[in-house]
């Protein structure tokens, strides 16, 4: 049995270019789907948040639009339900790497909030990368990985092939014209290689021991690649 440690936001708000507060928080299927497989295969999953907050789920990712329709909903928030580890998250100041055998990150707009800047996910971040641990991220969780700098600020993470949620999704979704910076963007400019596919489609990129997954949709093929790399 492996122990993943999953790193959540802790924002329940995304800051838009106005100074508007956008709704948000960790995105349901992506925690609930790699939870649900990894679990099933025997692992143990701790979650950890920045000053152990109890991370808020984005209400808009319970919504039947967002899961096939209203069964798809209600069985997303029954998990959602059992997944009791999020009801006591662990301090993200506080995780050792050594504890955990891979690290997987969740998205919602809320890492572009706080992980995208939270040194201490940026310091496990470069360290799951060099300790050759699967690290696993998805949507918007790949925000966190600019906070991923040295001392010389070099992003950990260039020249790493990579996905995340597009700006063509972030357009369609009606959010991109508000935001202050756009994900792909900004993964560009650190030095990644991006990459992307079909919108909305299931879409997983793997470089060395990074797996990234481009959207909602890329979490289940995502979360089968860990349990692989687990054995």
């Amino acid at each position: 049995m492996a122990k993943i440690l999953f790193v959540v936001t802790g924002a329940d708000h995304w800051t838009l270019a106005d100074g508007t507060k956008h709704p948000t928080g960790f995105w349901a299927e992506e925690a609930v789907t790699p939870y649900e497989t990894l679990t099933a295969a025997g692992h143990e999953v701790v979650v950890a948040t920045p000053g152990g907050v109890v991370p808020t789920v984005d209400r808009g990712s319970l919504a039947p639009e967002f899961n096939g329709g209203q069964e798809g909903a209600d069985r997303v928030a029954a998990a959602l339900d059992a997944f009791e580890e999020l009801r006591r998250p662990v301090a993200l100041e506080d995780v050792d790497l050594d504890a955990y055998d891979a690290v997987f990150y969740p998205g919602g707009h809320g890492p572009m909030e706080d992980l995208a800047v939270n040194e201490a996910s940026g310091r496990l971040l470069t360290a799951a990368l060099a300790s050759g641990k699967p690290l696993g991220v998805v949507c918007h969780g790949p925000a966190a990985l600019l906070a991923a700098t040295g001392p010389d600020g070099a992003n950990a993470f260039a020249g790493y092939r990579l996905t995340g949620f597009t700006n063509t999704e972030e357009t369609q979704a009606g959010l991109a014209e508000k935001a202050k910076w756009l994900l792909q963007d900004r993964l560009v400019a650190a030095g990644a290689e991006f990459q992307e596919g079909e919108p909305w489609a299931p879409f997983i990129i793997t470089d060395r021991n990074l797996i990234t997954g481009q959207n909602p949709a890329s979490s289940a093929p995502l979360a089968a690649e860990l349990v692989n790399r687990l054995g």
